[in-house]
């Protein structure tokens, strides 16, 4: 079954172009190293009106909005040889977690299994 990195992390809208580019440069490095699928999306309906809407649970301040993303992997082996390799790779050096255009801080991120492939 694949296997699923994903991650929800708060971006002030005036630093979507910025974290577009900077996403765009990842993504062509995950998939070149052999990821399935590496997607960005930026909130849009995100008042809901149940349960925990993503705003409140990341406790967004004025200007920010969310940014929701998956990278899809073969398989839990795959993702851990192909992150190895991406986080080796020279051309994300530049890439100083205090430069983010997003606070890595408030990033929410984990390895998920997939239990439905429809």
């Amino acid at each position: 079954m694949r296997y699923v990195d994903g991650y929800v992390l708060p971006v002030p809208r005036k630093n979507l172009p910025a974290y577009r580019l900077m996403s765009r440069k990842a993504g062509k490095i995950w998939r070149e190293h052999g990821a399935l699928e590496y997607r960005e999306c930026a909130g849009d309906d995100l008042q809901v009106k149940w349960g925990m809407p993503f705003p409140r649970a990341l406790k967004l301040k004025r200007g920010e909005t969310v940014v929701f993303s998956w990278i899809v992997f073969k398989s839990r082996a795959d993702r851990d040889r192909i992150n190895a390799k991406v986080m080796k790779d020279p051309r994300l050096k530049d890439m100083d977690p205090k430069k983010m255009p997003f606070d890595v801080k408030r990033m929410v991120f984990g390895g998920f299994k997939t239990i439905v492939d429809l």
